[in-house]
């Protein structure tokens, strides 16, 4: 699928047999030293907080679109290693000679520091590259190799602290490598996020960008004539951009972009370079993915309010006394987007930037977290959650039989036929399309506990499940189609994927409203946390419930997925303009509609919410009477 996969947990799971590492801060290149950063370790993955939670994540990107292929990857924080080059170590002492004078005269201890830092730095840079080489799955492989290359990159920033001095006299150590290292460390901490989906190291990775432009060490790049300088610069931008966006902090998005908007102009005025294009893209990218929100939450001064939509200790519904659910837990989760043309930014489409955040938790103080028990493997009872956010795939023509791969799918391969957002393939129809997800694909994963979330035009295609070993599936599955009033905001992102990150913005957005006050949207959200408990009542005391859904219950994200749903599903289903079977949500296996989607006491929550926005008549009052 030419996508970016994450596998998580299993990093901060292993076994650690390694003890406690020094600390290393960053400290700044110049005389005197300015104001250090606040104590923060560099902390390798054997110290950090383990977690009992992982993540799988997989996008594909879209070539219908341009992509610049300069913007880092979500997997691509290692670059392609250039051409191997002489170590520093073997021409260092030359230039020292044509600097400091001949060879024997540097000092024997200097020449061995020189020696160990340039060993450090070409170690470092060795293992990093070889980190991109790595299987993007698996578990213990990449826990003990990234060990191995966070203890090189301790010792060299810690040796090149203890040694700035020697290191500048004799080797000619300038700011912008310091930043290189630096940087280097962030894209780890990132790289560990990636495995993990623990927003903690977004934090760290966070801390370690801001400092290098703070400090200003790429600030010398651009006095010199090295085009490749300039590069790294416009990438760390680009990577900084990234932890940024998945950490919410938009205001420092919007300064980044304008800062990386003057360097690129500055760099493409300099070398004329032919590349000018591709990094104009990564700005276009980067605007469209800040302006994808349909709704706008205002302070009283008229500034923006930026919400989180990870998980939150208040987020879920809490389990009450006697509610019965089973006791599986969310393990794994795979995220995969192909939208056409759907705005996207590093590979990561709006959907998939979603559904990542709602199956995330607050980021936490990594310090606070360090004596918490962790799991040592993954539990019996986990759970594989799949989300497909792609565009559908029809059967050209009617099969004499019904099976799982004779009702479509998903596209895995954008480079197909598309007409009007949807893919046909021109083969004989006696064959299946190669390039299809169909459900029949899924189910060797049905020997486990499965949880499907599937949001295309072609999402009905997985009703048609069979379930063959008898574990807990269930499949949550999109409209497959918008009123039209609603589907020309399809590259800003599905609705329905939004109502599963965002209700209260899904709910505002389909009501006509594209701002709101501070403190309405609190009050609404109050009140959404009402909804949501009156839902999870619904669920768990319903006599002719699917006993599946009640399997999934008792895991607070697969939890709040649920009752998202169903709020979702009702609402639309009382919506004026959602009057069309297609423009409903519907679920594998079946909810019943009259104790959930379709019950009397949601409807009335749904109305009285609109009545505080004062949009009640975009909504049917008597929706049972209209079936």
């Amino acid at each position: 699928m030419g996508a970016e996969e994450r596998r998580g947990g299993g990093g901060s799971r292993g076994k650690s047999g390694r003890g406690a590492r020094p600390s290393a801060r960053l400290s700044a290149y110049s005389k005197p030293p300015p104001p250090q950063l606040p104590e923060r370790a560099l902390r390798p993955p054997e110290q950090l907080p383990r977690r009992s939670r992982s993540r799988m994540v997989r996008g594909a990107r879209q070539p219908q679109q341009p992509r610049s292929r300069l913007a880092p990857r979500l997997t691509g924080t290692v670059e392609k290693p250039p051409r191997k080059r002489k170590s520093r170590t073997e021409f260092a002492l030359k230039e020292i000679m044509s600097s400091g004078g001949a060879e024997d005269d540097i000092p024997q201890g200097e020449r061995k520091t020189v020696t160990d830092f340039c060993y450090l730095l070409d170690k470092s840079k060795q293992l990093f590259n070889g980190l991109r080489d790595l299987p993007q799955y698996g578990q213990k492989q990449w826990q003990s190799y990234f060990g191995r290359t966070f203890d090189v990159y301790t010792k060299l920033w810690k040796f090149q602290q203890q040694h700035r001095q020697v290191l500048d006299n004799r080797y000619g150590l300038k700011r912008w490598q310091i930043g290189e290292i630096a940087s280097k460390i962030g894209q780890l901490y990132y790289h560990y996020y990636l495995r993990t989906s623990e927003t903690s190291y977004l934090n760290e990775a966070f801390s370690f960008y801001s400092a290098i432009r703070q400090r200003s060490y790429y600030s010398q790049v651009n006095k010199e004539d090295r085009p490749e300088l300039v590069v790294k610069k416009l990438r760390y931008y680009a990577r900084f951009i990234v932890v940024c966006l998945l950490l919410n902090k938009m205001d420092v998005v919007k300064d980044l972009v304008k800062e990386l908007s003057d360097e690129i102009e500055d760099y493409t005025h300099r070398f004329n370079t032919e590349d000018q294009v591709e990094w104009n893209l990564v700005l276009q990218e980067v605007a469209a993915f800040i302006e994808a929100d349909p709704v706008m939450v205002l302070n009283d001064d008229n500034t923006i309010v930026i919400t989180s939509n990870r998980l939150a200790e208040t987020g879920a519904p809490l389990l009450e006394q006697g509610m019965i659910v089973g006791q599986l837990s969310l393990a794994d989760a795979l995220i995969i987007g192909n939208c056409n043309n759907q705005v996207k930014f590093s590979e990561l489409t709006v959907d998939m930037f979603r559904m990542l955040q709602a199956l995330e938790r607050e980021p936490m103080n990594l310090a606070s977290q360090m004596n918490k028990p962790g799991m040592q493997e993954l539990p019996a009872n986990s759970v594989l959650l799949i989300y497909l956010s792609a565009t559908g795939v029809f059967p050209t023509g009617r099969s004499d039989s019904e099976g799982p791969y004779d009702f479509g799918g998903v596209l895995t391969n954008s480079n197909r036929d598309i007409i009007n957002g949807d893919a046909i393939h021109k083969r004989n129809q006696s064959h299946k399309e190669m390039h299809c997800l169909h459900p029949g694909d899924l189910y060797p994963f049905t020997r486990k506990p499965l949880f499907i979330i599937v949001d295309s035009s072609n999402s009905v295609a997985y009703k048609n499940f069979t379930n063959l070993f008898g574990q807990p599936l269930v499949c949550l599955l999109s409209p497959t189609a918008y009123p039209k009033a609603l589907q020309d905001q399809s590259q800003r992102g599905s609705l329905f994927t939004l109502f599963l990150n965002n209700p209260l913005m899904a709910f505002l957005f389909v009501s006509g409203l594209s701002s709101m006050r501070r403190g309405l949207w609190e009050k609404c959200q109050e009140y959404l946390r009402k909804i949501n408990r009156d839902i999870a009542q619904l669920l768990t005391h319903s006599r002719s419930i699917d006993q599946a859904f009640l399997q999934f219950f008792g895991d607070e994200f697969l939890r709040l997925l649920l009752t998202r749903f169903i709020f979702c599903s009702a609402t639309m289903r009382m919506h004026k303009i959602f009057r069309e079977t297609r423009n409903y949500p519907e679920s594998y296996p079946q909810l019943p509609r009259d104790e959930t989607v379709e019950n009397p006491h949601l409807q009335k929550h749904i109305l009285e919410l609109a009545s505080i926005l004062d949009v009640r008549n975009v909504f049917l009052e008597n929706t049972i009477d209209d079936y």
